[in-house]
Parts: C-alpha cells; sequence; structure tokens
C-alpha cells in the first residue's frame, strides 16, 4: 500500500449539539485530496480521538472511505492493548488501509513493554501499522533501539510518525531501521529538515490550510531544487506556529472557519480559539496567501 508523501492528520467534524458531521467530514476529506493530501489519518490527535466514541470511529473510517479514492488510516492505539486490537480489527473490518499506534499514555510501560504492546496490535490485523511517537502528550517515548527493533521483526509495522522533534533519535531510525520503513514527521515544521535526512513525508495538520503549498515544498525537494523547497518552508513558517498556539486541534478548526470551511466546535474540554490566536491564524493566512 502507498500511502505517499503528504498525509493529513484529518480534524473531525462536529454539529453545533457535538455530534459528529459525518456529512461534513466526507466533504472536508474530498476537499483534502484535491489540494493535494495523498493520504488521510482519521479519529487522530487532530481529530479529537479522546472523545470520539468506538462507533463514531468506525462511522469516521467508513465515511472517508467512501468519499475519497486516498488510503485512510484509522488511530486505534489506546493505553490498554487489549481495546487497542479490538479497535485494530474494528477498523480493518470498516475498510481502513493502515493503522496508527499512539505510545500508551497514564500507565508508562517501559520499552519492553512497548514493544509487546506493538506487536500484539500489528499482528492483530494484516493491514500495516504506523508508530506514533510523540512524548508530548503521552509522557513517554517509544526510544530509537525499541522502533528499530520493531521495524525488523514485526512485518506489520512499516512506518513512523515522528511527534517528537528529536532530529538526533529521527536520524538513528532512519538509518537503522529496516529497509522500506518510512519515516514521517509529525511536525509540519519539520517537513523539510525531515526529508533531508531522509524522512519520506510528513502527517501535517497544516495541510488543512496550505496542501498545495507542502506538496509543492516536497516535489521541489525531491526534484533536486533547494533553494526552491527552502523558500516555501521559509514561507510557511508563521502559520506552522500559529496552529499550534493552543491545543491542536483548536487552531486548525478555526483557520479552516476563517478559509470558509467550517467544521464546527470542539468537544469539551477543549473551546474555541482565543481571539489573540485567532488574529495570528488570520496574519499567518493572509502571509500564504489564503485569505
Amino acid at each position: 500500500m502507498e500511502f505517499g508523501r503528504l498525509i493529513v492528520a484529518m480534524a473531525t467534524p462536529l454539529h453545533e449539539d457535538l455530534e459528529v458531521d459525518f456529512e461534513k467530514a466526507a466533504s472536508l476529506a474530498a476537499h483534502l485530496v484535491d489540494q493535494g493530501v495523498e493520504s488521510i489519518v482519521v479519529s487522530g490527535t487532530t481529530g479529537e480521538s479522546p472523545t470520539i466514541s468506538r462507533e463514531e470511529k468506525v462511522d469516521l473510517i467508513r465515511t472517508v472511505k467512501a468519499a475519497v479514492k486516498a488510503p485512510v488510516i484509522a488511530n486505534v492505539g489506546t493505553n490498554d492493548t487489549r481495546i487497542s486490537i479490538r479497535n485494530a480489527k474494528d477498523a480493518e473490518e470498516a475498510g481502513a488501509d493502515g493503522i496508527l499506534l499512539v505510545a500508551p499514555y497514564y500507565n508508562k510501560p517501559d520499552q519492553g513493554m512497548l514493544y509487546d504492546h506493538f506487536a500484539a496490535i500489528a499482528n492483530s490485523v494484516r493491514i500495516p501499522s504506523m508508530l506514533y511517537n510523540v512524548p508530548g502528550r503521552t509522557a513517554i517515548s517509544i526510544k530509537a533501539n525499541t522502533i528499530i527493533r520493531l521495524s525488523h521483526e514485526i512485518p506489520n509495522i512499516t512506518m513512523l510518525k515522528d511527534a517528537a522533534g528529536n532530529l538526533e533519535d529521527t536520524t538513528m531510525v532512519i538509518r537503522d531501521a529496516a529497509r522500506g520503513f518510512r519515516v514521517y514527521t509529525g511536525e509540519d515544521a519539520l517537513t523539510l529538515p525531515t526529508l533531508a535526512i531522509g524522512g519520506y513525508g510528513v502527517v501535517s495538520v497544516a495541510a488543512h490550510v496550505a496542501a498545495p503549498q507542502m506538496k509543492r515544498m516536497i516535489e521541489a525537494y525531491l526534484r533536486g531544487d533547494i533553494s526552491t523547497a527552502a523558500q516555501i518552508h521559509l514561507s510557511l513558517y508563521a502559520i506552522n506556529r500559529a496552529l499550534f498556539l493552543q491545543p491542536n486541534p483548536v487552531p486548525v478548526k478555526k483557520a479552516l472557519e476563517l478559509v470558509g470551511f467550517d467544521i464546527g466546535p470542539l468537544r469539551p474540554p477543549l473551546e474555541e480559539a482565543s481571539e489573540e490566536v485567532t488574529m495570528e491564524l488570520k496574519r499567518a493566512l493572509e502571509d500564504l496567501g489564503v485569505l
């Protein structure tokens, strides 16, 4: 399965009563693909996974699969291995093309326990797995050696979403992981630096409002036009910064509203972007030429 280099972690549209807006989810998915996104992650961090129910997650997979031809990756990871396996089987049955496995949060397993956790989930299904290292949210990191070992020993684990922001560890994984293992940054601002050290692509938040620019940057880098890639990278600085001035996905939902693609509110405890962040988003979107 080819997931491409530009993957979006899609926000989850909600009605004003906070129920999932599946019609708008289909529209958003189609819009993102039209803008150049190659695959879609559903019910991830940006998709408000902590407040999305099991049934809603399954319905989101089915909705997005029906709306676009692009591959769909379903976030199934939790801090309970049994529930994660159940979610993985749900996702495969619903038609997901891959699964995303976040590191277990709160209960803080050690690296050996992490290995067993990820191996058990990946081995429970036939579709490929993407590890998700985001220590800023989980309070633990999947160490480079653990990722490398999993890449060599568990055939279904074929990708990493690296949101740890440590290019030294990223370099080690790219150098030593199994042949064909693909490393995606989960930090929009590190897309070009990650490509430069041999990474494959990005699982993006900014692609909600800047997919064409990100795609051009990636393509410029791949054809060896480093100067153009660097110029685009610099032009994305303001939006990449603004999208994380409050916890994701608070700013990106506001950014979509500002560009005319309102996908509704957030489920508590998340709330609407502040006035200050809204102004920063407006300035960044104007600088980018999309507002």
